[in-house]
C-alpha cells in the first residue's frame, strides 16, 4: 500500500499581464536546458532558485539554478515582470520559449512569457552572498542551506555520479547487490569500535536486551556476503557503515560508505586486482565524463594542483609491487618517517603516500603481507620463513590505501591450526552452540550471528 501527500503550494504571479494560451509546456531542469538542440522556441517550463537578478529600462535578467548543473539557466524577460519577490535564493517556476542565446556566454536563454514565485527570499537575511565565496567553515554553520552553494552542490553531484558509476560497474560485470543489515549482533572487524543499539525507552528491562542479543550498527557487510557467497558467485553491498572511533580525522569517521564485495571461485590475486582496477578506472571516468564543471570546480577550488593527477592515473596500467619490496623501497628512502619501516610491522599513511610517489604517481598494488598483520581468514601463501597471505591494497596518490582485498583460506584444517593459534577455538565452539539455542531469531529479526567459515572457496573482497 502506497501513500502519498500533496502539498498545495499558493503560486504568486509577479505580473498581472495577462499571458496568452498555448499548449502545456513541457517541464526540463535545468541541466536538460542547458543541453537542448533544438531552440526553435520551444515552450518549457523550468523550476529551481534564482541564483542572479539584473534588472535593466526595458529588460530582466534572472539566473535561475535547481541543483542539476553547475551552470546556471539565464531567463530573459519584459521589465513589466519585475517584482522585489524576484530576489536572490527565491524559488520559481518560469514558463517561456527556449531560444538560441545571441550571447557568446551561453547557448541558450529563456524568454520568459510566466514567472511565479513559490518561496520568496528575504536576499538580505540570507546568509550566502552572491559572487561571494564563503569559506567552508562559514557554510558548516548553516548545513540546511550549503548544499545551495557551488562548492558542496558541485561535490553532491560527483558523489552521485560516483554511486551510480559504481552500481553499474558491478551490474555490468555480473554482481548481484545484496542489502546487508545495518543493525547485527556480529563484530565483523574485531576491534571493539562498535555502536550498541539500544531502545530509546526510559523504561529498561535490567539485563535484557531487545533482540535478545546485543546488537550493534554494522562495521562491515562482510560476513553476510560471504554467506551469499554460496549461492552467488559475485555479489556486493554498498552502504554505510559506522565506527566508534573517538577521532576528528578525516580517515576516521563515525559513519561512511563501504563498497564490500565476494566473489566465489577466485584462483589467484591477479583476477582480484583486475576487479578492483576496472571499477577504480570505470567510477573515475564516468565522473570525469559526466560531471566535467563540477571537477574543474574542484580542481579549481579545492584541491588545486590536482587537474591533471586522474588522467595520468587512466592512462598507465597500475602498478604492482610485494610487500617485502615495498619495505626495502621505504628503507633505502633520503625521506625520514615518523615511523621506522620495518618487515613485519604495517604500513603507515606517510608511508603508502611515498611509495605512490616513489611509483610515479601511478596507483599501486602491495600484494602478500606478513600472515601476522592480517585477519585469519586470508590464504597463507606457504612461503617459507617469510610467512606472507594472498593479500593486496591498492595505494593511491594523495590518500594512500583505497582498497583492500585478499584470497579466503579454503583448508580447513589450516583455518582450525589458525583458530588455536589465535585462541579461539573455544570461542567459535561457544558461538555455535549459542547459534543452534537462537536460531528462532533468524525469521524475526535483521540479527545474523554468523562466523568465518571455509564455505566460500577462495572468495574475495574489498574495501572502497
Amino acid at each position: 500500500m502506497f501513500g502519498a501527500r500533496y502539498l498545495i503550494r499558493a503560486l504568486r504571479p509577479c505580473s498581472s499581464a495577462p499571458c496568452p494560451r498555448h499548449k502545456p509546456s513541457a517541464r526540463l531542469s535545468v541541466r536538460d536546458a542547458l543541453g537542448a538542440q533544438n531552440t526553435k522556441g520551444e515552450r518549457v517550463k523550468v523550476q529551481g532558485w534564482i541564483r542572479s537578478v539584473r534588472s535593466q529600462k526595458e529588460v530582466l535578467f534572472l539566473h535561475i539554478n535547481d541543483g542539476s548543473s553547475l551552470e546556471s539557466l539565464q531567463v530573459v524577460a519584459d521589465s513589466s515582470f519585475d517584482s522585489r519577490e524576484l530576489a536572490f535564493g527565491s524559488s520559481v517556476e518560469v514558463q517561456g520559449q527556449l531560444v538560441k542565446s545571441p550571447s557568446k556566454k551561453q547557448d541558450v536563454e529563456l524568454k520568459a512569457e510566466k514567472i511565479e514565485v513559490v518561496g520568496n527570499c528575504d536576499a538580505k537575511a540570507f546568509p550566502f552572498k552572491y559572487k561571494e565565496r564563503h569559506p567552508l567553515e562559514y557554510l558548516r554553520q548553516y548545513p540546511h542551506l550549503r548544499c545551495r552553494t557551488n562548492a558542496l552542490g558541485s561535490i553532491l553531484r560527483v558523489r552521485s555520479e560516483a554511486t551510480a558509476a559504481i552500481h553499474s560497474f558491478f551490474k555490468d560485470s555480473g554482481f548481484v547487490h545484496i542489502h546487508t543489515p545495518i543493525i547485527t549482533s556480529n563484530d565483523c572487524e574485531g576491534a571493539g569500535e562498535l555502536f550498541q543499539v539500544e531502545p530509546s525507552s526510559k523504561i529498561k528491562v535490567p539485563e535484557k536486551n531487545f533482540f535478545n542479543v546485543p546488537a550493534f550498527l554494522t562495521v562491515s557487510g562482510q560476513l553476510h556476503l560471504e554467506v551469499m557467497s554460496g549461492a552467488f558467485t559475485q555479489v556486493f553491498t554498498f552502504g554505510p557503515t559506522f565506527r566508534a572511533e573517538n577521532s576528528q580525522s578525516r580517515r576516521h569517521l563515525a559513519e561512511f560508505y563501504m563498497v564490500e564485495a565476494e566473489i566465489s571461485f577466485v584462483e589467484s590475486l591477479q583476477d582480484l586486482m583486475q576487479v578492483m582496477e576496472g571499477l577504480f578506472k570505470t567510477a573515475t571516468m564516468t565522473v570525469l565524463s559526466n560531471c566535467p564543471e563540477d571537477v574543474e570546480l574542484c580542481h579549481k577550488f579545492i584541491a588545486p594542483g590536482q587537474k591533471d593527477r586522474l588522467e595520468h592515473m587512466l592512462k598507465n596500467n597500475f602498478l604492482i609491487i610485494s610487500y617485502t619490496e615495498a619495505i626495502e623501497i621505504l628503507k633505502q628512502a633520503s625521506q625520514n618517517f615518523t615511523f621506522t619501516p620495518e618487515w613485519g610491522v604495517d604500513l603507515h599513511t606517510e608511508h603508502e603516500k611515498y611509495l605512490v610517489k616513489h611509483c610515479g604517481n601511478i596507483p599501486v598494488f602491495v600484494i602478500n603481507y606478513p600472515l601476522a598483520l592480517k585477519p585469519f581468514y586470508m590464504r597463507d601463501n606457504e612461503d617459507g620463513p617469510q610467512h606472507t597471505v594472498a593479500a593486496a591494497d591498492l595505494l593511491v596518490p594523495g590518500v594512500g590505501e583505497l582498497f583492500g582485498g585478499s584470497l579466503r583460506e579454503e583448508r580447513f584444517h589450516l583455518l582450525e591450526q589458525r583458530l588455536a593459534r589465535s585462541g579461539l577455538t573455544e570461542a567459535y565452539q561457544w558461538k555455535r552452540k549459542q547459534q543452534q539455542k537462537s536460531f528462532r531469531l533468524f525469521p524475526q529479526s535483521t540479527l545474523w550471528t554468523l562466523e568465518k567459515l571455509a564455505c566460500n572457496l577462495t572468495a574475495t573482497t574489498f574495501l572502497f
